[in-house]
């Protein structure tokens, strides 16, 4: 028995481990809990379970606290054919429930109980960084527009979410008011091009200039096009206060509602 299992079966030897050690916070939702993964893991494609046939499945790590032996035990967690299944990864002793996901992520690994999820076919992402950042800005309902929408509904205000501002006109706002005539879109930093936080790709560099500059062209064609047609646009970074955007919306529904 190595030195490091010794120490590992010491650890908790006269002590119960710590809530801390294994227990999640009662406050996170499952997006919170997804996210703790993925920062334990090293990312979300790299949690990836082959079940054959070219298809992977999402793991997750449990822990969980045997208190006869004052042990923690990592398990790997995933969904399959409707089926939830699981495998045991091993002991773990850290202090703290996210060094001890770190740890039974990395025994998953080298056990090969995981992989790294290959790119799609047809994916347009160089590499799984590229595409992790194309997920992460996808097209609606998206933190920065939530928070956004929090805010607005906090200060009382009502409206349509992902609608058509104008029913012939094939541009869609993030959030539409109406009567007033308000179009606010909130522009993610990466697909719009944001000043502060854009960043070129290195690889396929012209094409993704292209792709981004074709952006940043329709978005000022939307708020040409609405604007002729008597509307008001707001546009926000998606690295901008949510409060602070609210703030500005309202100032703007009133001012249109109070000169209609």
């Amino acid at each position: 028995m190595t030195e490091a299992v010794h120490d590992q079966q010491r650890r908790w030897k006269d002590r119960m481990p710590p809530d801390r050690a294994w227990k999640p916070r009662a406050d996170m939702d499952r997006e919170s809990r997804a996210a703790e993964q993925d920062r334990a893991a090293g990312g979300r494609l790299v949690r990836a379970v082959d079940i054959g046939e070219g298809r992977y499945a999402r793991a997750s790590i449990a822990l969980r606290l045997y208190r006869r032996t004052r042990r923690i035990r990592a398990y790997l967690r995933w969904s399959q054919e409707g089926e939830t299944r699981e495998r045991y990864v091993g002991e773990v002793d850290a202090a703290t429930r996210r060094a001890n996901l770190a740890q039974a992520w990395s025994m998953a690994r080298t056990a090969g109980y995981v992989t790294t999820e290959p790119l799609p076919r047809g994916s347009w992402a160089s590499s799984h960084a590229s595409r992790a950042v194309m997920t992460a800005n996808k097209g609606r309902d998206t933190k920065p527009e939530r928070m956004l929408r929090s805010a607005l509904h906090q200060k009382g205000l009502r409206y349509r979410v992902s609608a058509r501002p104008v029913a012939d006109l094939r541009r869609t706002a993030d959030v539409v008011f109406t009567k007033a005539r308000v179009a606010v879109f909130v522009d993610g930093c990466y697909w719009h091009g944001c000043p502060e936080h854009y960043r070129p790709a290195t690889k396929r560099a012209e094409f993704w200039q292209e792709k981004i500059a074709g952006n940043q062209a329709r978005d000022a064609e939307t708020t040409t096009a609405l604007e002729e047609r008597g509307w008001r646009v707001l546009r926000f970074w998606e690295h901008e206060d949510p409060l602070e955007a609210a703030e500005v919306v309202r100032d703007a529904v009133r001012e249109r509602l109070e000169g209609t």
